[in-house]
């Protein structure tokens, strides 16, 4: 496996979550994130979440709140979220 292509994740009590491998941020607010990753789509749920440092060129996420959830979705789940997410910003941009 090339270093590129590393996906992994942790989660320290329920509070701190760091991952490797995100190639984009679809979505997020402050009880749901939305990824791609080069592991699949990934959702985390949760509370107060606030993303405390994102680098695209390494791939690296930081996660800071209350995560409730981790969720790995199909092709068919991630298009109905994605679709979800433009819908809020195109209502936020009227």
């Amino acid at each position: 496996m090339s270093v590129g292509k590393v996906h992994q994740f942790s989660l320290i009590n329920k509070e701190d979550f760091k991952l490797k491998g995100v190639t984009k941020v679809e979505t997020f607010d402050d009880s749901e994130i939305v990824l791609a990753t080069n592991g699949g789509p990934l959702v985390l749920k949760g509370e107060n979440l606030h993303i405390n440092n994102l680098d695209l060129e390494t791939g690296d996420l930081s996660v800071l709140g209350l995560i409730k959830s981790i969720q790995y979705l199909d092709a068919e789940g991630y298009q109905s979220l994605k679709g979800k997410g433009k819908g809020i910003i195109q209502r936020l941009l009227k």
